[in-house]
């Protein structure tokens, strides 16, 4: 049971700080919202503004250290870690895995370092918007790199294991691909849509219902931090906008020029369709050893193909793919 850190109290790193409290470890936290700070302390989390004192005790204690801010926040964050903590556990909840991976290999080597993003939230913000069970169940991507520490990706999976997420081994590249499609691709289609929508006056607002307000939901999240996800993976996500792009451009033209729309929308339900399948279909357990020397293409593919790790039985990962 590593005593964890978490940097950023924000929606994430708030409610990973329940969580992790609730697991029966101990943590502490550290924000530069003294609002925040105030509120987590005030419910009686272990808290603090001055973020070098917090990496200090986590370089004490040898803690798991979790960066929950922004990807623009994380370069001056990575120079006070290797300052203070540098041959921590290093792990994160950035949605983007390129840019992190390759900032930490520049700004802190020494950290053993397990990428991390959970695939949870909310369209809200903030220490006042986290619970911990947000995590209950969800997928949550961990890095699988030519030189990462599997003794530390151990040590990452069964805090996550801990608060009730499902370890899904992932590299940085394939994670970034797939979150532009299924997640940062969405917040732009929801900005568009919402601004579209809103275009249309106060009638168009006093007759949205069910469609629209699900279509736009997301579109309620922080600017902030919707430019720091989809701005940081621009080079996964350019692609993925030329294809929606040309998806829509082939309803267009197929609307003006013989008035149907077929070919669109039975793709689209078909793809909600293989959505419901992948969530319903029965899944085989794997084991992997972590101390094989195949053990990193082991995790690579049960995550590619869908799989996850639900348990860990001393070096042994227990996992089930579809």
């Amino acid at each position: 049971m590593r005593d964890v850190c978490v940097i950023g109290l924000g929606l994430i790193g708030g409610s990973l700080l329940r969580a992790v409290t609730a697991s029966g470890r101990t943590a502490w936290g550290a924000t530069v919202s003294e609002v925040d700070a105030d509120a987590a302390s005030r419910s009686g989390y272990d808290v603090t503004t001055d973020v070098e004192a917090a990496l200090l005790r986590a370089a004490s204690a040898d803690a798991i250290v979790v960066l929950a801010v922004p990807l623009p926040a994380v370069e001056n964050l990575l120079r006070l870690i290797a300052q203070h903590a540098s041959h921590c556990i290093l792990t994160d909840v950035v949605s983007v895995k390129g840019p992190m991976l390759e900032a930490v290999r520049r700004r802190a080597p020494y950290t053993r370092y397990v990428g991390g993003h959970p695939m949870a939230g909310t369209a809200h913000s903030g220490w006042l918007a986290g619970d911990a069970r947000l995590f209950n169940g969800a997928a949550w991507v961990l890095g699988v790199e030519e030189d990462t520490d599997l003794t530390a990706w151990a040590e990452v999976a069964r805090l996550v294991l801990d608060i009730g997420a499902l370890a899904v081994p992932l590299p940085a590249d394939s994670h970034d691909e797939t979150v532009a499609r299924i997640s940062h691709l969405p917040h732009l289609l929801a900005a568009i849509l919402a601004s579209v929508g809103a275009q249309g006056g106060p009638l168009a607002m006093s007759l949205a219902a069910g469609s629209f307000r699900d279509g736009t939901r997301v579109a309620s999240t922080s600017p902030d931090l919707v430019r720091a996800m989809t701005e940081g993976n621009r080079e996964a996500l350019l692609p993925i906008v030329d294809d929606a792009l040309g998806r829509l451009g082939a309803a267009r033209g197929s609307l003006a020029s013989t008035g149907g729309l077929a070919a669109t929308i039975n793709a689209g339900h078909d793809g909600a369709l293989a959505l419901e399948a992948a969530r319903d279909a029965a899944r085989s357990g794997v084991r992997i050893d972590l101390t094989a020397a195949d053990a990193r293409d082991g995790l690579v593919a049960l995550g590619e193909r869908g799989g996850r790790i639900t348990g860990l039985d001393g070096d042994v990962a227990l996992g089930e793919v579809s």
